[in-house]
């Protein structure tokens, strides 16, 4: 089992690895310290920008400690707090915080969350972010840890998108049609519905790489095309 001192020497290397050159580590970064890692603790999935890094080195030192399921709880439970906070994500990337205030956040962020739990993994990552002013890109790393749990896990996401909030039995017919199908590449489904009133009406289903535009949004767009080539 990993110690704190040394999960938190692992993710602060990370993250001076890429305050140095921020625009490199956004791009190569993830990849650079998956390589790294052991095969047991090794990102089963690739992932970029400035959150995938810090969730890649999550992922790795919370491997190393054992601790996959225990940080993935936490995570998914502030993913949650985001959602139903909207203005959290503007106050957590105020340039104006000070030390005081990203001590206060990050004690509040880990009440949340559960605790300090296994080794302080999450209190030490936090710290991270908030050392390197990255709070900002905590939702982010919670969304992108799920990708790599879920690839963890032998899933494969299910994402769909729709203008207003779908009843239980909608994205259960959803999901039992997908996964009858070639797009489901016969891995277990992971559901994650999300709303965005912009695509006005219809779905949006996101299954691995493959996306399914079925929303009024991009038939206007299509129709409005279709309208001006002919003019």
């Amino acid at each position: 089992m990993m110690s704190s001192r040394v999960a938190q020497s692992t993710l602060r290397a990370t993250a001076r690895q890429f305050a140095a050159a921020p625009r490199a580590a956004a791009l190569n970064g993830a990849r650079t310290y998956a390589a790294a890692a052991s095969p047991d603790t090794k990102p089963p999935i690739a992932l970029y920008g400035i959150d995938g890094t810090y969730a890649n080195a999550l992922y790795t030192a919370s491997a190393k400690a054992s601790s996959l399921d225990q940080i993935s709880r936490a995570l998914a439970t502030l993913s949650d707090v985001f959602k139903k906070d909207t203005k959290l994500p503007a106050i957590l990337g105020a340039p104006t915080l000070s030390m005081s205030d990203k001590t206060q956040i990050i004690q509040q962020l880990q009440r949340v969350a559960g605790g300090p739990g296994k080794d302080d993994i999450l209190k030490n990552f936090l710290a991270t972010l908030a050392e390197n002013n990255r709070l900002s890109v905590l939702e982010g790393v919670c969304e992108k840890f799920a990708a790599l749990m879920s690839a963890h896990r032998g899933e494969i996401e299910l994402i769909i998108t729709s203008a207003q909030k779908l009843d239980a039995k909608t994205l259960q017919r959803l999901e039992s049609a997908v996964a009858k199908s070639e797009y489901s590449q016969g891995k277990k489904l992971k559901v994650v519905s999300k709303i965005n009133p912009d695509i006005v009406g219809g779905l949006v289903v996101e299954v691995g790489d493959r996306t399914i535009d079925l929303s009024v949004s991009s038939k206007i767009a299509k129709l409005n095309k279709a309208l001006t080539d002919t003019l």
